[in-house]
């Protein structure tokens, strides 16, 4: 028996990093899996490896989510989960951030999730469940990552809020907040084809050796087992939570 027997589960950023291992882990505890990207070569290649149904989905346009929706109920009937894992980071200082720049990661990171929640949880069975992807940069501040760290401050509150109105029904609210994380979002080294994955872990682990107690950036299935247990029965009793998954990095300074 699966942990997530029987549920049907939309995933989006499903194409590679995070939502990739949590559409590969979700398959594999029994979820029928919606995977929604915008990156369709991969996000449907995957799809087919693991037995799930891809959809195009630009998180910021209503009529992608509504489709979303609507092939998740075509193909299986009804829809018990939704993770909004799909972001953007950019590097900037805030004084030297365009506008245009700030608007694009908070349409996706916040905005994004606003219209996952609104538009999958009326649709969505009772006692369902959502997790938002926020950032350990949504509950504290990061030099260069202005943008990023509103939109996931913005994620956190929406995840609080949502908890509290979907109570009613059953449907749980939670969001994942994870550190630096081995994806390509964190290491672009890992889009270049000719890299060695290897390798690009270790460069990325020796950036984060001192910053963070555990001594290593942190992996994205481990980050997806993570997402699994608030998926499942497992965190029955838990709902408008922020969970960090960051190595330690947020637990203090040491000195010695």
């Amino acid at each position: 028996m699966g942990r997530l027997d029987g549920r049907v589960v939309i995933i989006t950023g499903a194409a590679r990093g995070q939502g990739e291992q949590e559409a590969r882990l979700f398959a594999a505890e029994g979820a029928r899996v919606v995977l929604a990207d915008v990156l369709d070569d991969q996000g449907e290649a995957l799809a087919e490896e693991i037995g799930g149904r891809y959809v195009r989905l630009d998180v910021g346009r209503e009529d992608d989510w509504r489709s979303a929706v609507a092939t998740a109920k075509e193909a299986y009937g009804h829809v018990d989960g939704l993770v909004n894992n799909a972001g953007v980071l950019r590097f900037n200082s805030l004084v030297d951030t365009p506008l245009d720049e700030f608007m694009q990661v908070v349409r996706v990171n916040q905005v994004g999730c606003f219209l996952g929640v609104r538009t999958v949880a009326p649709e969505m069975s009772d006692g369902g469940t959502i997790v938002n992807t926020a950032s350990c940069t949504g509950l504290t501040g990061m030099a260069a990552v202005g943008a990023y760290a509103a939109s996931k401050h913005a994620v956190v509150g929406l995840t609080r809020v949502a908890a509290l109105e979907l109570a009613g029904r059953g449907i749980r609210v939670n969001a994942v907040c994870p550190g630096a994380v081995d994806t390509a979002m964190s290491n672009p080294a890992r889009l270049d084809p000719d890299a060695d994955p290897e390798e690009t872990a270790r460069g990325l682990d020796r950036l984060y050796r001192k910053l963070v107690p555990l001594g290593r950036a942190g992996r994205p299935e481990e980050v997806a087992r993570l997402a699994l247990f608030l998926t499942s029965e497992d965190s029955s009793y838990i709902t408008g939570q922020p969970f960090v998954i960051d190595g330690g990095w947020l637990a203090g300074l040491s000195i010695i």
